[in-house]
């Protein structure tokens, strides 16, 4: 039998785990009063959300407008569940520009060789997937339930 399932908040490092032990979250986005959500890979490194996408819908909404949700889940039944909401800026990551935008190239690239560490070499399984944003983590909440 299942207990009575408990719902709390989760602190912040509560989070921030829950981020940087998963690898696939979704990416909500809105321009003109449409809102679309896609699955999307991601490392979270200091306070940073790092994905990388090809040229597309999303790519042209986030250059005109950069404000995103960013949902990840942890689920092992319909009462015990863990879900972390972030809300930022998303931000376009390239090799060229001033020494802070090279060093964040460098740190973004390095973040998703968490996921594919051959990303950006000859060897790269998704070479269509060129571009590389951030999302700074603005917000973040989660909430979980429990029946433990």
């Amino acid at each position: 039998m299942v207990g009575m399932p408990r719902f709390r908040e989760l602190d912040r490092s509560e989070c921030e785990r829950i981020l940087r032990e998963n690898r696939v979250g979704r990416l909500a986005f809105t321009l003109h009063d449409r809102v679309d959500i896609e699955p999307i890979s991601y490392v979270y490194d200091d306070g940073w959300l790092y994905c990388r996408s090809a040229p597309g819908t999303k790519i042209d909404v986030l250059a005109r407008h950069p404000w995103v949700a960013f949902e990840v889940d942890e689920v092992s039944g319909p009462f015990d569940w863990r879900s972390v909401v972030v809300k930022g800026t998303a931000y376009f990551v390239e090799a060229d520009g001033t020494p802070e935008q090279r060093e964040a190239y460098r740190r973004a690239v390095n973040a998703l060789r968490k996921i594919a560490p051959s990303a950006f070499t000859e060897a790269d399984p998704t070479p269509q997937r060129a571009l590389i944003f951030r999302i700074h983590v603005n917000e973040v909440r989660g909430r979980s339930a429990s029946t433990q």
